[in-house]
């Protein structure tokens, strides 16, 4: 299986709250900040194993505040929510483009199933002060 293309170009869409993400071959893909932002890498959302992600909601209006360069394999994304603790790879990036459709249904069913919208508040604490030996 060969690596993902790296993209040529990353570009911003403040007002559609969109990052367009630019290859070489032309194409382009553009992936809202919700999106991105509820599908952060980070251990925070993702948690340490399968099964201790953290499931994102309240992050309609999420926008991305900087992007920073990390190595030549990577973005850091910093958000108006104050996260900035994912590191999205080319690779990440290129299959959240690419399965854009099939990530974002089945984080509206996660939603669905738990009870929440994308509109419902974290609940306290945001995710940030959670142990490791909790029982679920």
């Amino acid at each position: 299986m060969s690596a993902s293309p790296t993209p040529s170009g990353l570009v911003l869409h403040k007002q559609s709250k969109v990052l367009e993400v630019q290859y070489e071959d032309g194409r382009a893909y553009r992936l809202p900040f919700e999106l991105l932002r509820v599908m952060s890498p980070s251990a925070e959302v993702k948690g340490h194993g399968p099964g201790q992600e953290t499931l994102q909601t309240g992050k309609r209006d999420v926008a991305i505040v900087g992007l920073a360069p990390v190595g030549h394999y990577a973005v850091q994304i910093m958000y108006s929510d104050g996260h900035d603790s994912g590191i999205y790879t080319w690779d990440y990036l290129y299959t959240l483009s690419t399965r854009q459709d099939e990530i974002w249904a089945d984080y509206l069913s996660r939603l669905a199933a738990a009870g929440l919208d994308r509109d419902a508040p974290m609940p306290s604490g945001g995710g940030h002060a959670h142990g490791h030996g909790h029982a679920h």
